[in-house]
């Protein structure tokens, strides 16, 4: 028989795939998990991937600090270094989800972005850190966006909770940014503030909006699922599955993105959102 096809991007157009899972205990059977997503969304033609917040560790409340320092390393550590060297074997800009940064001492919950030579474009610390978090993080204190090429131009990141402030989105847009990267941990009793917030964040703004979630667990801890890829009018156009129990094997979402076209239309039909009048600017 002949090999199968693999389709690649439709011209014109950004093929982004998304991967979520439940993380186990054991972070090197983790990083095994996320290098097999990024191959198999990369044999799918994906030129963006976007990985989930902490999946090196997992997210567990009562034990997270400890997970995130067992896992925990500098921004040049070993896992680090592999999941560059994912993003050079597939040729792909990779949004490796947000992973324990271990800084003189002090852990950080980081976002990074590698770029297809395996090179680090941007790195984000958690600002807004949620719930039992300030117990295990320092928070981060900056807006971070900037060019991550590939035809995609400047983009957004942040993490989970970070999202949810609409200042978050208004200084990334005023940043430059028209497309949003969003690692997150989003747990499923929040179902519907992830329903609202975001694409209105999207509206708002003029942004696309790709989110990649964890998915499954149990209680309290439970993550929602529901990784999506927003338009900058609001319309979610790629979902994937929500309210599993455990989800080992990723569930893998993959779309083709208009990306310019849609920031033009979104831009001609939206910006009086995001350009308020200036006697609006001025009161107060």
């Amino acid at each position: 028989a002949g090999r199968r096809r693999v389709p690649g991007p439709v011209s014109g157009y950004l093929r982004v795939g998304l991967a979520q899972w439940t993380p186990g205990p054991e972070s090197a059977a983790n990083l095994g998990t996320a290098e097999a997503a990024v191959r198999e969304l990369a044999r799918r033609g994906c030129q963006l991937v976007v990985l989930p917040e902490l999946w090196l560790c997992g997210y567990r409340t009562a034990t997270l600090g400890a997970d995130a320092r067992a896992a925990a390393e500098p921004l040049d550590g070993p896992v680090q270094r592999r999941l560059a060297a994912a993003a050079r074997a597939a040729g792909l800009v990779l949004c490796a989800g947000s992973f324990p940064e271990l800084d003189g001492g002090q852990l950080f919950n980081t976002a990074v972005i590698y770029g297809p030579d395996g090179e680090l474009l941007l790195r984000h610390r958690k600002a807004c850190l949620y719930g039992s978090e300030p117990a295990a993080f320092q928070p981060g204190s900056a807006v971070t966006a900037g060019d991550i090429g590939s035809g995609i131009g400047r983009a957004g990141l942040c993490i989970c909770f970070d999202g949810d402030f609409p200042e978050t989105a208004r200084a990334l847009r005023r940043a430059g940014a028209g497309l949003v990267l969003h690692p997150s941990a989003y747990e499923a009793a929040a179902e519907n503030w992830w329903d609202t917030i975001y694409p209105a964040q999207a509206l708002c703004n003029g942004q696309w909006w790709i989110s990649a979630n964890l998915h499954g667990g149990t209680g309290g801890d439970r993550m929602l699922g529901g990784s999506r890829v927003i338009a900058p009018d609001g319309r979610v156009v790629a979902a994937a599955p929500r309210h599993r129990d455990l989800v080992r094997i990723p569930e893998l979402l993959v779309a083709d993105l208009a990306l310019g076209d849609e920031l033009a239309t979104a831009a001609a039909a939206g910006s009086p959102l995001w350009s308020p009048p200036r006697s609006t600017e001025e009161s107060g």
